[in-house]
């Protein structure tokens, strides 16, 4: 005689045979690998340990650990809702002397209408500078600098009604220390001060109608944000940026999704040199390529080619253009790649793996957590 949930009876001992409980890191429906019950325990994280091939930092590897909840009632959440609260601690180091530590935490209230971001980090960053704009000298011989900072960031945002859409205000805070290894004021940013702090708001607006954060499938993600920092909010030096971000995920079939994804950012006044924009795509190095506005673009294509594996190939171009009274020269630069991706946790849809990038200086390889595009 079979019990109708909990447990078996055996007719000639009338003893009861609990069954055997589900592995938390295997799947009940297809036994493959996945996270996502040892996620929902209580004490669930997901530990990620990713090298570091970054070419600005050299190799090294961070270590961390993501708590990831899911909101309670919003397993079954509309695209764009129901997103999960994000908790993650995580240390790094490289190769060249560079090493950091980053604390932030992401969570909704009130029903899913308020989220809040706070994020706290200490780093050491061994940097080379190339020039704002080109510069064929930096650009040949670049000159390596030190960058100390402690930085901490807060912000809520609200939802308009029940759309997609969030309107939001932060503040961050930062205090930093520059040290370059010469004493030739050629080589050095102009203006260029040893150290510097940095206070300003971080309004926001954005639309998210992505199907899950972490590998969406389908949907739309727009941003404009802006960073408004001056003296009268704990800053040394007035200026401002801008950031503009789109993504588009389009579903071709069943097994493939395109991605394309577009972002501005624009910078005025007297910006520290290292917060000036930079092209940020896979196979080009971090601060390689500055100026005082930068665009980029780059598609991906995933295949979802065989049970939880999928194959993705991506190209980006990215440009920067400088003011008129700084260098003029603007900066150019092609990228593509291939990579493969492994769906670690279903429920959450996140696929982890990784991507060899080829741009300007080689391959580059990347571990991904998640999309490379990822916003939260």
């Amino acid at each position: 005689m079979l019990a109708t949930k909990a447990f078996a009876i055996d007719a000639s001992s009338e003893t009861t045979v609990e069954p055997k409980p589900s592995s938390l890191l295997r799947s009940d429906e297809d036994g493959w690998l996945d996270v996502s019950k040892f996620v929902d325990q209580a004490y669930g994280f997901v530990p990620v340990a990713i090298p570091i091939t970054e070419p600005a930092v050299g190799l090294g590897a961070v270590g961390a650990l993501a708590f990831i909840d899911k909101q309670k009632g919003k397993d079954d959440a509309a695209a764009g809702f129901g997103r999960p609260n994000v908790s993650v601690v995580a240390a790094l180091g490289t190769d060249n002397g560079t090493k950091g530590a980053f604390a932030g935490d992401m969570r909704h209230w009130l029903d899913d209408r308020v989220r809040t971001l706070v994020g706290v980090v200490r780093a050491s960053v061994n940097l080379n500078f190339y020039g704002i704009g080109h510069d064929a000298a930096l650009q040949d011989s670049p000159q390596s600098y030190n960058l100390a900072t402690t930085a901490l960031v807060a912000q809520g945002r609200y939802r308009l009604g029940n759309s997609q859409t969030w309107v939001g205000l932060g503040y961050a805070l930062a205090s930093t220390s520059v040290k370059f290894n010469t004493a030739d004021e050629a080589r050095v940013p102009t203006g260029f001060r040893g150290e510097s702090r940095v206070g300003g708001l971080l309004p926001i607006v954005n639309f998210d109608s992505r199907d899950n954060m972490f590998t969406p499938t389908q949907g739309t993600y727009l941003e404009l944000s802006a960073g408004l920092f001056s003296k009268a909010l704990g800053s040394d030096r007035n200026f401002q940026r801008v950031n503009l971000t789109a993504m588009q995920y389009q579903p071709l079939s069943r097994d493939l999704t395109l991605g394309v994804m577009g972002s501005s950012v624009l910078s005025f006044g007297d910006v520290p040199f290292y917060l000036r924009p930079f092209i940020s795509l896979r196979g080009v190095p971090a601060m390689r390529y500055q100026g005082d506005y930068t665009a980029q673009i780059e598609t991906e294509l995933r295949w979802q080619f065989w049970e939880r594996f999928s194959l993705v190939g991506f190209a980006g171009a990215g440009a920067t253009r400088n003011q008129d009274s700084r260098n003029r020269a603007s900066q150019n630069v092609t990228t593509g790649g291939f990579g493969i991706r492994y769906e670690i946790a279903r429920k959450y849809g996140l696929h982890m793996g990784l991507d060899v990038a080829y741009g300007p200086t080689g391959p580059v390889y990347y571990v991904q957590f998640g999309s490379a595009w990822m916003r939260p």
